[in-house]
């Protein structure tokens, strides 16, 4: 006799399994490759372009962003990091910031508090408090603050959802239309398979705060501001379905979505196009943000 085995999310069973889909640095070969990739092209990123670092956006000393102005009137992306919510800084995605700002776009670099410090439900706060100071201060580095737009990989991705997911207008006395729209890439929308993987320590998942922040569970607002959804096709099934399934989440409550393919990109070289205005990414996010041809600063 053989006792049935436990689902713990999906089908899955075991949390080696889960661990083996979401533990995105033993899904490539060398990720110290991409962890040197992504320090020294940020690096060159502060060097090249016009910033101001670590400005405060809220009450702790977590709650700071980096500016890299794009020029008066300029429209707007507000990025928020990965890490699984308890690594990393805004300081290692700097390099987001290369093709944006050579096309025009201004890039709001977020930092926030890290698990276990904090929970995702203060992490989400932080990432809404940053879109409204955006919004509030965009004059002081002349951006322009009807033309702001979100974005985040992995961790950041369900940031970005989330952001999407904001009543502006009741919880913070903005337009309810602040966010234009949103480009999650490689995003995590579910949380619930995350509880049972090696994570679950320093990120102390429960069920509140699983179904308060996790854009697959909660009814999407509708609203005309569109959201891009993109995914390496080399990343685990994982990424690919919980992308998948949110994409059809979002337009099932009607609302618009367009899809960039990244076929052969892996969890962390899929957000390498943030550095080329010419890459396929770069041109998805700019048609995005209707700033393709006449909206883009000219290339010498």
């Amino acid at each position: 006799y053989r006792a049935m085995a436990h689902t713990l999310y999906r089908h899955f069973t075991t949390q080696a399994e889960l661990d083996a889909e979401y533990d995105v640095e033993r899904s490539v070969p060398d990720f110290m490759v991409y962890a040197r990739h992504f320090i020294d092209e940020s690096k060159l990123a502060r060097h090249r372009l016009e910033c101001r670092l670590d400005v405060p956006y809220g009450p702790t000393r977590d709650e700071h962003l980096d500016l890299f102005p794009a020029g008066k009137g300029a429209p707007i992306l507000v990025f928020f990091h990965g890490g699984y919510w308890r690594m990393l800084s805004s300081k290692e995605f700097s390099c987001v910031a290369l093709g944006p700002v050579s096309a025009g776009v201004t890039v709001v670099n977020v930092n926030y508090s890290l698990c276990p410090k904090v929970s995702i439900d203060e992490i989400t706060r932080q990432a809404r408090a940053a879109v409204a100071w955006t919004f509030r201060k965009a004059a002081s580095f002349g951006g322009d603050p009807s033309r702001i737009y979100v974005s985040g990989h992995s961790a950041g991705g369900q940031l970005t959802a989330m952001c999407m997911n904001t009543d502006w207008e009741a919880d913070y006395g903005l337009p309810a239309d602040v966010v234009k729209g949103g480009f999650p890439v490689s995003g995590v929308f579910d949380l619930r398979p995350i509880r049972y993987t090696a994570m679950q320590p320093a990120i102390q998942l429960d069920d509140g705060v699983i179904l308060r922040n996790s854009p697959q569970l909660l009814a999407p607002r509708r609203t005309p501001a569109p959201m891009l959804f993109s995914v390496g096709g080399a990343e685990p099934a994982e990424f690919q379905r919980q992308t998948r399934d949110y994409q059809q989440h979002w337009e099932n409550a009607g609302n618009r979505a367009m899809v960039l393919e990244q076929p052969g990109r892996n969890h962390f070289d899929a957000i390498y196009g943030f550095e080329d205005a010419r890459s396929p990414l770069c041109e998805a996010l700019f048609r995005l943000m209707g700033v393709d041809g006449a909206g883009r600063r000219p290339r010498f």
